[in-house]
């Protein structure tokens, strides 16, 4: 892995390779004397290889410079999200291990050095600046960072100076910590294999991106979907990354209109909102919903819809893939409708992520794609085709196990290489996955019949007054948690009690769809949308035993 980084620091020397938002542009050249001088600085500070490095902070140029300048210097690197609670992050920095703690500037002021006692450097992402140091006189070596570099290199940095860290396919390369949906962190240990593996089935299957190309940054580069096919394969093609200054539908297509990206890697709630509130809305205003009714007329306004996104998603993308959560069926049926250039892949952070993907004109629509490159796949069903049944995955992208719990390992992990995803789903004779549902969100029913709620929230997440919804067992009964649009019920001048009476209206909608065991009791209107992972998942377990 680290050598096909640094074959492409080489190749890309004099092309661009990070931009922030109103920034600095870093080119590749930038890029490696930035991590030659981290380099050095580690040398002083006396990290070892296999040292523990944790990085905190939002999307910046030097966010990716702190994270390569670990790999590359052999350290293992243990990016942790940056809207984790400072407590969150104490724990991870020590749990880790982690020696040097780089913190962006916002979550250094929430942070308790005292908290994290082990810990013996703190860095300022942006600058590599010291906040505290409890290594004797290391504050003093710092300062004198350039002119020691200067002494390392008395002719200047070349491209040819630039060595990495030689890896083994085991060793382990990044920690990461995630908070999953149902319960709290753990440490996933992912060795270079896998970064290698997912880097490489993005060079060999994403012919279309090329160096020079454009990427915009949307999605934390501390989980691994926007890490892998953002940024690990923006570097390794020489692309062009850009960097936002607030994630937003429209500072998102602002950016997508300036820079034109190839390549578009989102979560499925960016995708819903931009259909949702910028095309839905038009379909269902007069003239169009009365056109839109004739076959001749509504092929014609598909075809300018699909020119329109396009345009809106900067006119070069070559496909927009969609992952990390589930897509809505409307919005997906929709945009199949439009012949619109979307696919959605399928992975897990145990597998760095990449499980299954497919180019957008040979998906199936409904499925999450076929098996990658190097991944093997079974499901535990005695009919995989028709029975749904846990998904269980083995090859080079998996994980080593869960960092310091090896009962959390034993449990997904068995002996001969094969991890239980904790996923259900089906294998069509083709290849291609199907996601059913979570064996942890499943729900029994009073009969003993099993009951997938996403499939009921995602009928009632066809609503056009809802955000986002959930299914929960309460004292033996099923009831809709439900997050909803109240800037659009205000828009309409509909009362908070009209708008509850909507929904329950809604929910006898969705029941006559619904066999008996899983039809829903009632509704609960929520005053805020629902704590989310990192990949945009609801975190379920924290809304499991409320009552009403």
């Amino acid at each position: 892995f680290l050598q096909l980084i640094e074959l492409s620091i080489k190749a890309h020397w004099e092309l661009p390779a990070l931009t922030d938002y109103e920034g600095r542009t870093y080119y590749y050249g930038d890029l490696a004397h930035e991590m030659a001088k981290l380099h050095l600085l580690y040398e002083q500070a006396g990290i070892r290889k296999g040292d523990r490095i944790a990085l905190v902070g939002r999307n910046s140029s030097r966010w990716v410079i702190t994270f390569f300048s670990i790999l590359t210097y052999g350290g293992v690197a243990v990016p942790i999200l940056h809207d984790f609670k400072p407590e969150n992050i104490h724990h991870i920095v020590n749990h880790s291990g982690a020696r040097i703690l780089f913190a962006a500037i916002q979550n250094r002021k929430k942070l308790s050095i005292e908290a994290m006692p082990d810990a013996e450097l703190f860095l300022t992402v942006e600058d590599g600046s010291v906040f505290h140091s409890r290594i004797p006189a290391f504050a003093e070596t710092c300062g004198q960072l350039d002119a020691l570099f200067a002494d390392r290199y008395p002719d200047g940095f070349t491209a040819e100076q630039v060595h990495v860290h030689m890896e083994q396919p085991d060793e382990l390369a990044v920690l990461n910590y995630t908070s999953g949906t149902t319960g709290f962190s753990k440490g996933v240990m992912l060795p270079y294999r896998s970064l290698w593996s997912n880097t490489q089935y993005a060079f060999d299957r994403l012919a279309f991106v090329q160096s020079g190309d454009n990427f915009v940054s949307m999605l934390p580069m501390a989980h691994m979907y926007g890490l892998a096919f953002e940024i690990l394969n923006g570097i390794n093609k020489g692309c062009h990354i850009h960097f936002l200054s607030r994630v937003n539908p429209m500072s998102i297509l602002e950016n997508f209109r300036q820079h034109r990206p190839r390549l578009i890697i989102a979560v499925p709630l960016i995708i819903e909102k931009i259909i949702r509130n910028k095309v839905f809305p038009a379909l269902r205003n007069p003239p169009i919903s009365v056109l839109y009714k004739l076959p001749g007329i509504r092929q014609i306004i598909r075809s300018r819809i699909r020119k329109q996104l396009n345009v809106a998603f900067g006119g070069n993308c070559f496909e927009v893939v969609i992952g990390g959560a589930a897509i809505n069926k409307e919005i997906e049926t929709f945009l199949r409708s439009i012949g619109f250039r979307y696919t959605v892949g399928y992975g897990m952070t145990e597998c760095g992520p990449l499980v299954a993907y497919e180019q957008w004109d040979t998906f199936k629509q409904g499925s999450v794609g076929r098996i990658v490159d190097r991944m093997e796949v079974k499901i535990d069903s005695p009919d995989p085709k028709h029975i749904t049944g846990e998904i269980i995955v083995r090859g080079m992208n998996n994980m080593l196990g869960y960092y310091k719990n090896p009962a959390a390992t034993a449990d997904i992990l068995s002996e001969d290489g094969w991890m239980r995803t904790g996923d259900l789903g089906t294998l069509d004779r083709d290849g291609f996955l199907y996601i059913r549902g979570r064996c942890k969100t499943m729900i029994l029913g009073s009969n003993g019949q099993n009951i997938y709620p996403e499939e009921i929230e995602s009928l009632l997440n066809e609503f056009p007054y809802v955000v986002e919804s959930l299914v929960v067992m309460r004292n033996g009964l099923l009831h809709a948690l439900i997050y909803p649009d109240r800037e659009k019920a205000k828009a309409n001048e509909l009362s908070e009690e009209g708008l509850k009476e909507l929904m329950r209206e809604r929910l006898k909608q969705v029941n006559l769809l619904l066999p008996s065991y899983s039809k829903i009791a009632d509704v609960e209107l929520r005053q805020e949308s629902f704590e989310k992972t990192p990949k945009q998942s609801i975190k379920r377990y924290l809304y499991q035993e409320e009552e009403n």
